[in-house]
């Protein structure tokens, strides 16, 4: 039987809002870090015959602590002295250091899948998860509240449907790395050196191209009895610009006699279509690959190193576990109304796993990605104790 965890209107208070390249919103693997330090909590419980899976994300608020109205800046603060240098810096009168951080308030609601049969002690669960949360940090951030915290029933429509009105207004976060792949090998085909560094920025920058001023151009057609010449232009125009001009439109501008009244019109075509650094033009923005609210964003890290022995790198968190150093890994998300969710099925596309690989460790919405009871998954429970300290 599936059930769903629900964790509504978490508000969370300074939070991480960098991950990677990116800011604005925490990475998917701090909401997947929460869901599983609450899962060894459960394994080390009374409620041990239970177990969470996959965490969907949902975003009802966000305000990042930046100043600015186009370049914006994270706000800093001087923080107290902490350091050595930095107690004899402030008793001779200086500034304590800065500590450079990217931070934000949010909103968040968490949809968990949830495993185990519990009867009667429902309530007595939910209330567990709720001050256990509270306990927890999400992102880096301290929890302030949490709404409420309900179980409901994935095979029953009705529990669905309640599921969805306790997340709405929301947007919930999907996976859309088959956006990149298909775009990276569309830009392979037209440059075999493309890199997928660029594939990813086209998805993220906002681009302009410029095209030669048509005012003239698009007032003849228009005023044409023959409208299909026209509809041609028009589909031209919703494209790049390009020397690809419609034969067409070639044809029909090639056989148009010169005089007094077109000489500026023709003038103007051979300026579009042959245009030089002195033709004047008008800026266009260029369309992202694929529509949608797309945002970059972070899904785990890939290893840039063998894994080393404890004793064989300095600084580590703990003296026992492997040390391997890793380098962010970036796709392509899409923020999707919760009102377009509509079943069972869709509430379980937006959950969120745990994939490992030789190399990767990687944030995926796929069914496959879940391997339970695995024995990494095994091993990774048991290796520390839960922490409330950062997840």
């Amino acid at each position: 039987m599936t059930q769903y965890l629900l964790l509504s209107r978490i508000k969370v208070q300074n939070a991480n809002a960098v991950a990677g390249f990116t800011w604005g919103f925490p990475a998917i693997t701090h909401f997947l870090g929460f869901t599983h330090n609450l899962s060894r909590k459960l394994a080390r419980s009374k409620y041990q015959d239970t177990s969470l899976k996959g965490c969907a994300v949902v975003a009802h608020e966000h305000h990042v602590h930046t100043f600015g109205k186009y370049n914006d800046r994270f706000l800093q603060s001087k923080n107290p002295a902490y350091l050595r240098g930095d107690v004899d810096k402030v008793v001779q009168g200086g500034a304590p250091s800065i500590v450079e951080e990217g931070k934000m308030n949010m909103i968040v609601s968490l949809v968990i899948e949830f495993d185990g049969f519990i009867g009667r002690e429902v309530g007595e669960l939910l209330s567990w998860i709720k001050q256990k949360s509270l306990m927890q940090r999400l992102a880096g951030g301290s929890i302030l509240t949490i709404g409420d915290v309900k179980l409901f029933d994935g095979n029953n429509q009705q529990d669905i449907f309640k599921l969805k009105q306790a997340l709405l207004p929301g947007f919930v976060l999907m996976d859309r790395s088959n956006y990149l792949a298909e775009h990276y090998q569309n830009c392979l085909s037209e440059n075999p050196e493309s890199e997928q560094l660029n594939a990813w920025l086209d998805f993220i920058a906002l681009k302009q191209q410029a095209r030669p001023v048509s005012t003239l151009i698009n007032k003849h057609l228009k005023g044409m009895d023959d409208l299909k010449l026209y509809e041609i232009w028009l589909k031209h125009l919703e494209q790049p610009y390009s020397n690809n001009i419609p034969q067409e439109l070639s044809d029909y501008f090639s056989k148009l006699e010169e005089s007094k009244p077109t000489k500026p019109l023709l003038k103007q075509w051979e300026e579009y279509i042959t245009p030089t650094s002195k033709t004047d033009a008008d800026w266009q923005y260029l369309p992202k690959p694929k529509i949608g609210y797309l945002v970059p964003i972070m899904t785990g890290y890939k290893a840039i190193s063998p894994v080393y022995d404890n004793c064989d790198v300095a600084n580590t968190r703990d003296s026992e576990t492997p040390v391997c150093f890793v380098e962010a890994v970036h796709s392509v998300g899409e923020w999707l109304g919760v009102n377009r969710l509509k079943n069972s099925e869709d509430i379980a596309s937006c959950l969120w796993n745990y994939k490992y690989d030789d190399g990767w460790y990687l944030c995926q919405q796929t069914s496959e990605t879940y391997r339970e009871d695995s024995e990494l998954e095994q091993q990774v429970l048991t290796l520390f104790d839960p922490i409330d300290e950062l997840v």
